[in-house]
């Protein structure tokens, strides 16, 4: 097998500490102690000037001195000696280095320490952990490289976690004893080795099931995308808690698209494209990586609860309500064998109560929860109550739930509705069976809603965008234009000659300066028409009172134009009336990390108003655009509710894919579009107003 980049620095054959210590309590001695007191298979050289030997290993002087050029240096050094170490790292012929201290000096020069360092090492090729990290731990083989004091029944599984905060990266690490891991890494500033890198490295071991990042930003946009589109292709499930989530500022956006986007838009974008899992804390990730560290197989339909209490079946059915998790609709023939092992007065039904009374109770459980998750429409269940050690109601359901896993096969789950519990024992056993234990009916119901839609998402026949229908020479004739703009904006006119070029429906328009041509225009496009301001600066018309609707004479028409004359200017812009509809939002964000991403929203008055939006990267498929408008509360209005005219959705949906494309090809001198609204009548969809900003 050939060997990975980061091999020397996750998976060395040979180890030097630089600052290993006999100083109890410090961390060049907690290093020690957790890489030379484990089952790590390779070679491990202590160097300290000071000492002979270091946890009965001998020490060396320095690095000249080992007996050999070791793969990776660990550094429990302070931020003075960090510059002249790596300089000898680098000359030793090391090919990683880990480095906990936060390359920081007071009363530093310029370039600062950490450019130095980060510089060094990129010369050089040096994969680096750090700076400003706690380490990492390959658990898998033993090599625990940090400086405070770990667990020491950290499990062997397969988890790969990842995180850029030392305390997120403890939080999992050394807590529990529900999670197993193969690899966590703290990895601090990325100095030379991102989160990417290490997704990379994780993604080509064969027991890793399913990648936990904990992110505060991402440093390398291409290679995380490379990332993240491997995993995808593995069939490996990536978990991510992001903070921070402000890679767009909605402040500073010049459309109401850039407005409503928020600072989340291309965060979630991007996890619907690769299918990521996004979670809002610990305790929803752990719960997630509890069930997906099994690789659960994937059946079709829905949830399945059971439940001891009656009172603990309606606190469910109401968290599952407010969650939008659905219950399966179990087959008659499961609900008559059920209500044959139920006691009078209990209803065989999903949510499940089964309690009844005390006798035979275990027995009547296994064989409620067997045709429970037996039935065709289950695809995984939960089995709720509170489990503690040694309670005979909480070891009988253990029981239960152990022989129907593994009889059904099927993603089964031991949901607690209370957190404050002992149930160590029961934890641990119930992870060698492969069975989660989750803490917190919320976390529990929510598991089982990701675990199903990356269950979705994997069985989707994987995209490749392809639109062949593009005009290149369009392209090529709109990208000086725009890019001579520099950061300001097209006219309306020439905005919506721009969406014309890309095939999307608009109306007839034309730019008059005087009543002449007003009159004339007016006759050759003909009434009903809308008046518009076109005076340079005003992106939003209608707030500054510069558009005019349903004009229906002539008459009304000198009028209108009169007062945007005295009021902004005699610039107009004269269009025809378009017959009435749905209005939609459609907007176009480009993300400085991401790329463009496109937004549809309610549109008209309301785009700022509702939080009725869906977001994307561009480009989108027409499957994708359906996906997107089917999310959204307004799509009944499409589909004509309550008797409305129903409007052309498809119509919509070809002008989605068609603006996505225009972003994308002309993503290197487009900021922000924003089409407001598109009118979605019974015929046709139609952009009416549009507003082009230039990178």
């Amino acid at each position: 097998m050939n060997q990975h980049p980061l091999d020397p620095l996750l998976k060395p054959d040979s180890i030097a500490l630089l600052g290993a210590s006999e100083r109890v309590g410090s961390p060049g001695n907690i290093l020690a102690e957790m890489v030379i007191n484990s089952d790590y298979k390779g070679r491990v050289y202590p160097v300290n000037p000071n000492s002979q030997s270091i946890g009965g290993l001998s020490c060396y002087a320095n690095l000249e001195s080992l007996p050999e050029v070791v793969d990776h240096v660990v550094l429990a050094i302070g931020n003075t000696h960090l510059e002249s170490a790596l300089a000898g790292i680098i000359s030793h012929g090391a090919k990683a280095a880990t480095i906990f201290s936060s390359a920081i000096l007071e009363d530093d020069i310029e370039p600062v320490l950490l450019k130095r360092l980060t510089e060094m090492a990129r010369d050089a090729g040096l994969a680096i952990c750090g700076s400003n990290g706690m380490g990492f731990y390959n658990v898998s083989a033993d090599l625990y490289a940090g400086i405070f004091p770990r667990s020491m029944a950290i499990d062997k599984g397969g988890i790969t976690y990842i995180a850029q905060s030392g305390s997120a990266f403890s939080a999992l690490c050394h807590n529990g004893c529900r999670l197993g891991f193969n690899l966590c890494v703290s990895s601090g500033n990325e100095m030379a080795t991102t989160v990417a890198d290490y997704m990379d490295w994780s993604l080509e071991q064969a027991d890793t099931r399913v990648i936990g990042l904990f992110l505060e930003a991402v440093r390398d946009p291409l290679a995380f995308i490379a990332a993240l589109e491997k995993a995808v292709h593995k069939e490996i499930p990536v978990v991510i808690l992001k903070i921070g989530k402000s890679p767009l500022s909605a402040e500073m956006a010049l459309t109401h698209t850039g407005a409503l986007a928020g600072s989340h838009a291309a965060f979630e974008a991007l996890c619907r494209r690769y299918g990521i899992i996004s979670v809002d804390d610990f305790d929803e990730m752990a719960a997630v990586l509890m069930l997906l560290q099994n690789s659960p197989a994937s059946f079709p339909g829905s949830l399945a609860t059971m439940q001891e209490s009656g009172g603990f079946r309606e606190l469910i059915t109401d968290i599952a309500h407010e969650l939008q998790v659905e219950f399966a609709d179990i087959t008659e023939s499961t609900r008559q064998q059920i209500q044959g092992f139920l006691d009078p007065g209990l209803k065989a039904e999903n949510p499940l109560d089964a309690w009844g009374s005390h006798e035979n109770f275990e027995s009547r459980f296994l064989s409620c929860l067997t045709l429970l998750m037996s039935d065709p429409n289950v695809a995984g269940g939960i089995f709720f109550s509170n489990f503690r050690d040694g309670y005979f109601l909480s070891e009988a359901i253990y029981r239960v739930v152990e022989a129907v896993s593994k009889k059904t096969g099927k993603p089964i789950g031991l949901g607690n509705c209370y957190s404050d519990l002992k149930h160590d024992d029961i934890c641990r056993r119930a992870y060698q069976q492969g069975i989660a234990v989750i803490d917190g009916p919320r976390e529990a119901l929510l598991a089982f809603r990701h675990l199903f839609a990356y269950q979705s998402f994997r069985n989707k026949e994987k995209k490749t965008f392809t639109n062949e229908r593009l005009n290149r020479e369009v392209i090529e004739h709109w990208r000086p234009k725009l890019a001579a703009l520099r950061q300001s904006a097209l006219s309306e006119a020439e905005a919506i000659s721009l969406l014309s070029d890309f095939g999307i429906a608009v109306p007839q328009q034309a730019v008059i300066n005087n009543d002449t041509t007003l009159l004339a225009v007016a006759k050759t496009i003909g009434y009903p028409l809308v008046l518009k301001t076109a005076e340079a600066g005003i992106h939003h018309k209608s707030d500054a009172g510069g558009v005019k609707i349903n004009i229906q004479t002539e008459d009304e028409l000198l009028a209108h134009y009169e007062d945007l004359s005295k009021r902004l200017g005699p610039s107009a812009l004269v269009t025809e009336m378009v017959d009435k509809g749905t209005e939609v939002g459609l907007g176009i964000i480009n993300d400085p990390q991401f790329g463009p991403l496109v937004m549809i929203a309610a549109g008209g008055i309301f785009i700022e108003l509702l939080s009725d939006k869906a977001i994307a990267l561009c480009p989108v498929d027409v499957e994708e655009a359906d996906e997107l408008l089917s999310s959204l509360k307004i799509n009944a209005l499409i589909n004509g509710v309550r008797g409305q005219t129903a409007g052309n959705r498809q119509a919509l949906i070809d002008i989605i894919v068609k603006l996505s494309w225009l972003a994308f090809e002309l993503k290197d001198v487009i900021s922000e579009i924003d089409i407001n609204p598109v009118i979605v009548n019974s015929t046709a969809a139609v952009a009416v107003d549009a507003l082009v900003i230039s990178k």
